[in-house]
């Protein structure tokens, strides 16, 4: 047997070996329970770490109490607190590893698509670490993107550490990433959606259920351990959905503007930093220093703000104050963000854009009084339109919306405000602010995804019917001479059907069987039966076009004879490469030909057939 065959034949003992998906669903479930255990546990010693190293930078006390640099006394140290931290956390980039750059959720992504879900396990003790000094020291960062990361990275590694497929690593990344969501925001359902759209790119029993059960964990040790309120929350608030919907609509064109915006300008500032004839180590620390300048005027930009978007949700802030933090924790977000340190995105873009929403109402109020519009309500839709369209999880952010005010009544406004808003993105913006550092490496990452052609069509929908077997009695000498004479029933492209002279399918014979038959007999006596394949993989007409190739893969043919479950040896059909080409075909004359409506059609018989 020639290398390749060998190789082909161990693929497939390999193959039939494993078990099907479904019986693994209930031990991928147990390890995405221990997964979301840890990151529950992860989440709540992040948080320990940016309180203490914030109040050893700007309160000089050893206390893990998690607060805000803006009420420091240390004065002008403050512009250079941030550069301590961004010059810690260079050294830890270029000597630690550069994985911990940026707000996580990309390196996730990268990890999934070009590293077949393998995390290295010293990204997971340093990114929540860096990301600690960076926030701890003023970076204008949230904790959820080093949370996400770290918790995908130990999914990753119980992943390695037993036997498991890449499909199933893939899943544990995704469940430690979305568990990381959800321990963050008490959101446990947009932690799930969220890991399906940026993780996933798929909707299937095998990773919904193993989500779901992290994510619920990981909230449910949150709980315990942080308590049940949401990092930031709001009070009741007048959505106003009839007469808003207008405004809202407006709102979410704006939002849509300013995603495209910030996506840019965020991109736009590290192509300046990586242009600097400086080494990669320093630049945390120059962004840094930008950020202690906007600091030491804006105070409320440094650290997380998760109290800041309190404030705004609950309109307790003035439109001046609002202005100021919707342009400079954009503006300090940007240059930290782009120098290349470690830090989380979400939060600030929800302080920026939620201060926007507040600002956007106030004025409306301002210009038409009878208006009437609830700042806190247009902050929050602002905030999940804004971050959804950047990202293009506009469906997660949502829901994350909704969970945190827990109000039906914000439902339809945010829906309205986020598809518009991504809308606007989808059309201006090529790849999302998640995806944009990956497509310029090369990385493809599927912006949509859809259950495939080969799952909706059955084999009895595109299967042959018009190939005529052979008898098993017929020798490999008159098979030939048939082919020799042009027979067009006699085409061994794809093999050949045997059936015995009661019609009862006997196995599949291939033209390297027939060469394979002349060299051990050259006359040509033998049957095509003892030539041939006596045990033949079939398909079955009412199954998914997945599963017969699944089979054609596992076993390494080309073509499946084709019968019914209630007749398994009575021929009814074959099955080749080119059946699934003719189904592709299909889907794509499905998506690409216009039909002629009813308004055509009469208009072609009373005008031009044609238009």
């Amino acid at each position: 047997m020639n290398s390749s065959a060998s190789s082909g034949a161990r693929r497939t003992r390999t193959l039939e070996a494993m078990p099907p998906a479904t019986y693994r669903i209930g031990w991928i479930s147990i390890l995405a329970a221990l997964v979301g255990i840890l990151a529950g546990i992860i989440a709540y010693v992040l948080y320990d770490l940016i309180g203490l190293f914030t109040n050893l930078a700007y309160y000089h006390q050893w206390s893990f109490h998690f607060r805000s640099p803006e009420n420091t006394t240390i004065g002008p140290w403050i512009i250079l607190m941030p550069v301590i931290g961004g010059l810690i956390v260079g050294v830890l980039a270029k000597y630690g590893s550069s994985k911990i750059k940026g707000h996580g959720i990309p390196e996730a992504m990268e990890a999934v698509l070009t590293s077949r879900s393998r995390i290295e396990a010293r990204v997971a003790i340093l990114k929540p670490l860096s990301a600690a000094i960076a926030i701890g020291t003023g970076g204008p960062f949230g904790a959820e993107g080093p949370i996400i990361q770290t918790g995908g990275a130990f999914g990753s590694l119980v992943g390695q550490l037993v036997s498991t497929t890449a499909a199933e690593r893939k899943v544990l990344l995704a469940c430690g990433a979305g568990a990381g969501m959800a321990a963050t925001f008490n959101t446990p359902i947009a932690g799930v959606i969220l890991a399906i759209e940026l993780l996933l790119f798929e909707f299937r029993a095998r990773s919904f259920i193993p989500l779901v059960i992290s994510s619920t964990l990981a909230t449910s040790v949150r709980s315990i351990l942080l308590g049940q309120k949401s990092m930031f929350g709001m009070a009741n608030v007048n959505f106003d959905v009839i007469h808003g919907l207008p405004f809202y609509l407006l709102l979410g064109l704006v939002s849509g503007v300013v995603a495209i915006g910030f996506t840019k300008l965020l991109y736009w500032v590290e192509d300046r930093f990586d242009a600097l004839p400086v080494d990669d180590l320093w630049h945390p620390a120059i962004g840094a220093l930008a950020l202690g300048v906007i600091g030491f005027f804006v105070p409320r930009v440094l650290g997380v703000g998760y109290d800041t978007i309190s404030d705004i949700l609950n309109n307790n802030l003035t439109l001046k104050l609002l202005l100021l933090i919707a342009i400079f924790k954009a503006l300090a977000l940007v240059i930290s963000l782009g120098s290349g340190t470690s830090g989380g995105l979400l939060a600030p873009m929800f302080m920026s854009s939620a201060a926007l929403g507040g600002v956007f109402a106030i004025a409306i109020n301002h210009i038409w009084p009878a208006a009437h519009l609830a700042p806190g309500a247009y902050a929050l839709v602002a905030m999940a339109a804004v971050f959804g369209a950047a990202a293009r999880a506009t469906f997660a952010f949502i829901v994350f919306a909704f969970e945190i005010t827990r109000d039906y009544n914000a439902i339809l406004p945010l829906m309205l405000a986020c598809v518009i808003a991504d809308l606007i993105a989808l059309r201006y913006l090529r790849a999302s602010i998640m995806t944009e550092k990956l497509a310029r490496r090369g990385v493809h990452v599927p912006g949509e995804y859809e259950v495939g052609v080969f799952s909706l069509v059955r084999v009895g929908e595109i299967m042959n019917t018009t190939v005529q077997p052979v008898e098993k009695e017929m020798t490999v000498a008159q098979l030939a001479g048939a082919r020799k004479d042009h027979n067009p029933l006699w085409n061994l492209a794809d093999g050949l059907p045997i059936v015995s002279r009661e019609g009862k399918l006997a196995g599949i014979v291939t033209q390297g069987d027939l060469l394979r038959a002349f060299e051990s007999d050259p006359e040509g006596k033998m049957t095509v039966f003892e030539a041939g394949s006596q045990a033949p993989i079939v398909a079955y007409t009412d199954e998914p076009l997945e599963d017969a190739l699944n089979r054609m893969l596992q076993h390494d043919v080309g073509r499946l004879p084709v019968v019914k479950r209630e007749q398994p040896d009575k021929l009814v059909g074959y099955l080749t490469r080119s059946n699934l080409l003719s189904a592709w075909t299909r889907q794509l004359e499905e998506e690409g030909v216009r039909e002629r409506g009813w308004l055509a059609r009469w208009r072609g018989v009373n005008g031009s057939p044609n238009r």
